[in-house]
């Protein structure tokens, strides 16, 4: 809960408009005003919509949609490839002019971040909001919208509220009127599957989320239901952090095996332990992870390491140990092996993690959407267990593709 007797905050949160498709217009002005798609192979009808302009959603072009299906909803969709080193560059440009008016800036993604301008109490919020639209629209021909509010979860909502290029200012008084109202899918930190939970219990607004008792929400979503709770009553005390987005290194654990062994069997169950260990020291630091890394050293104390990027972030245990054991497999020797360790990196707060999306993972992702679909029902209809006795490492059931952090250097 927030701290009462401390003197009321001013948080913007600024959000980059349909920005991929956004920089391809400011760069090549002959798109503006059309319907514009960025997908990874325009030329496969199975290629990846990564986002579209604004033009492009009126007919319901969306992200993760398929060329195909895109072009069927408005043949006129024109398709661009991502350019991310451009992304990258014009993001860096904007964070800088934010850091010209204050140092409270912290990143999130590489389109969005919270400025704390509560100590330029001779700057009027709405006013110094426009005008930092309005620079970043004439210095990078950018649209973004600015969420102004007295924490990082109603600047956020704010921010979504009017697109693009929308100043919204929600205060706490405003939150039954303009909050409440919405559907809790909407809610940020709400994703699809926790919004089918609240939904069998009759939360179907935030407004629903927020007036329900504490307790019942925490019995049904852990303590995350506390937290969605409190935010829904537009409590959220996190500070604006410069330095979030390096907070945290890496976090991770080794053993040393009973005895040297090359029995798989008992290789797997290490693993298991492992990511256990580390699921559990994420999750006390609410952070997680996309890279993945483990170590082996044989029976001849040689030492090995081997790093995987992951395709999202997560702290699950599950897709860890899964992770780990495909990498594994993938380069051990056959010798005898004496020590095992894992180690997960790439690390963020969990309130801002975001499911990340390159150019070299989301069509890959993209490709497999029909065995996730064939894995949930065969969930559905024959309980979890039934890949239990598989070795084979099962894909992370995780579909939608959002944002680019900002530090993929």
């Amino acid at each position: 809960m927030e701290n009462k007797n401390r003197q009321p905050r001013v948080i913007l949160h600024i959000d980059m408009n349909s920005f991929y498709a956004s920089v391809e217009m400011a760069d090549y002005p002959e798109l503006q005003g059309k319907p514009l798609a960025i997908a990874g192979n325009p030329e496969e009808r199975k290629g990846v919509i990564v986002t579209s302009s604004y033009e492009a959603r009126k007919y319901g072009v969306k992200t993760t949609m398929l060329v195909g299906e895109a072009r069927r909803l408005c043949p006129s969709l024109l398709i661009r490839r991502p350019n991310f080193d451009r992304y990258r560059e014009v993001s860096k440009q904007l964070f800088a002019i934010l850091r010209e008016v204050t140092e409270l800036v912290q990143p999130v993604s590489i389109d969005e971040g919270y400025m704390d301008i509560s100590d330029l109490a001779d700057r009027h919020p709405p006013e110094l909001a426009e005008e930092l639209q309005k620079r970043i629209f004439a210095d990078l021909k950018v649209p973004c919208s600015i969420g102004i509010a007295p924490n990082k979860f109603l600047a956020k909502m704010a921010s979504d509220m009017k697109k693009p290029m929308g100043c919204t200012i929600l205060r706490k008084r405003d939150i039954p009127k303009k909050l409440w109202p919405l559907p809790v899918l909407d809610m940020h930190g709400v994703g699809e599957k926790t919004a089918e939970k609240l939904k069998k219990i009759d939360v179907h607004t935030i407004g629903d989320l927020a007036n329900r008792k504490e307790y019942e929400l925490k019995n049904l979503l852990g303590v995350n239901g506390s937290k969605l709770h409190q935010r829904a009553n537009g409590f959220d005390d996190r500070e604006v952090d410069p330095e979030a987005i390096h907070s945290f290194k890496s976090i991770g654990t080794s053993t040393t095996l009973a005895e040297d062994t090359s029995e798989e069997t008992e290789v797997y169950r290490t693993f298991r332990k492992l990511a256990e260990k580390v699921e559990g020291r994420m999750k006390r630091k609410e952070v997680v992870g996309q890279q993945l890394q483990i170590m082996i050293r044989y029976n001849n104390r040689k030492t090995v390491t081997r790093t995987r990027l992951l395709h999202n972030n997560t702290n699950s245990r599950e897709v860890i140990s899964r992770e780990a054991v495909d990498l594994f497999e993938e380069h051990w020797n056959q010798q005898p092996i004496r020590l095992l360790g894992i180690t997960m990196s790439e690390l963020v707060e969990t309130d801002e993690a975001v499911e990340q999306l390159n150019l070299f993972t989301y069509e890959r992702v993209a490709e497999k959407e029909p065995l996730y679909k064939t894995i949930e029902e065969l969930k559905e209809k024959y309980g979890s267990d039934v890949f239990k006795s598989s070795k084979m490492p099962l894909p992370s059931i995780r579909t939608s593709f959002q944002k680019d952090f900002l530090d993929g250097d």
